[in-house]
């Protein structure tokens, strides 16, 4: 049985959702939207996966370039649910990160997705989607309350259900964010790009001075 889906809060035992995903107050995109002037740069990973973004917005300081990205194509997530705890008030479920289960259920969501007209991509730093996604519509919104290594509880990301799927009798779900799903990197000596520490506190405030400017 499938997890009730209106709006449902559930706790996710991993933080890094929080820390790749940043929400700006614009409202969400559409994978098909018209921004053909828009610059696009590439992202490549330790792995040598790329992931094509636009530039949506960037600032010199000490000059090095910082820009604000966004994925040309949708980046989704796949969560692994606890079906033994399905009856439990606030149900169970994992982000799934570890690279060799992705790979192992990789097939089966790229398989899934594309009954739907949606193909999946093993893109740099988050697996994303290309076509057209259904309509929202609200028993399709998960309300993600993410808790961190110190169990202290950050702000509750919304995702859309695309689609549900099991993999070796593991339920797992597809979901992409509603807000948009954000990067942010510099230019190095080299003129390519690195992505930014969060944690550094300069880092923080240009990345803070990029999203009030992009929203203005």
């Amino acid at each position: 049985m499938t997890p009730q889906r209106d709006i449902l809060k559930i706790i996710v035992l991993s933080c890094s959702f929080s820390i790749k995903k940043l929400s700006m107050s614009s409202p969400s995109f559409d994978s098909g939207r018209e921004l053909d002037a828009q610059e696009i740069v590439t992202l490549t990973d330790s792995t040598g996966r790329s992931l094509d973004c636009y530039v949506e917005n960037e600032v010199a300081s000490d000059g090095v370039d910082y820009v604000l990205l966004q994925p040309v194509d949708l980046p989704i997530v796949i969560l692994a649910w606890d079906d033994d705890e399905e009856d439990a008030e606030i149900p169970e479920t994992e982000m799934v990160e570890d690279p060799e289960e992705l790979a192992e259920i990789f097939l089966d969501a790229k398989a899934v997705l594309s009954e739907r007209e949606l193909t999946l991509k093993d893109t740099a730093y988050v697996m994303t989607i290309s076509g057209e996604i259904p309509p929202l519509q609200e028993e399709d919104i998960l309300s993600l309350e993410i808790e961190d290594d110190e169990e202290s509880r950050l702000e509750p990301e919304e995702l859309q259900l695309l689609t549900d799927f099991y993999h070796l009798e593991q339920h797992y779900s597809i979901y992409t964010p509603i807000d948009p799903y954000l990067f942010f990197a510099h230019t190095t000596a080299n003129d390519e790009l690195e992505m930014l520490d969060l944690s550094d506190p300069k880092v923080k405030n240009l990345v803070d001075l990029l999203i009030i400017q992009d929203d203005e």
